[in-house]
């Protein structure tokens, strides 16, 4: 596969990403830490690192809102549940190994 292509079929691959987790609002970010170690804000992160890498200035807010498809506030005003005792003791324990 040429570097194009394999850029393209990367970025397919993220904005497909991105749209199943869109999809799938009731999966809640600490759950995803939980069992893969990264979240909705990790991938903001890593867009806001990968366009600064290319030169572009993607702030973290800006990253989360193409994350999120709305500006996060709103996102976690409708979709993000208060973390439970449970789920908050095995992000602990993740977060140990």
């Amino acid at each position: 596969m040429d570097k194009q292509t394999q850029t393209e079929v990367e970025a397919a691959v993220f904005r497909r990403l991105v749209e199943h987790l869109d999809a799938n609002k009731d999966v809640q970010n600490i759950d995803l830490m939980i069992l893969a170690d990264f979240c909705r804000n990790c991938l903001a992160k890593w867009y806001s690192a990968a366009a600064s890498e290319q030169g572009a200035d993607v702030d973290y807010e800006a990253a989360r809102e193409v994350v999120y498809k709305m500006p996060y506030s709103e996102w976690k005003g409708k979709h993000q549940l208060p973390a439970t005792e449970e789920q908050l003791e095995k992000l602990a324990a993740r977060q140990k190994k």
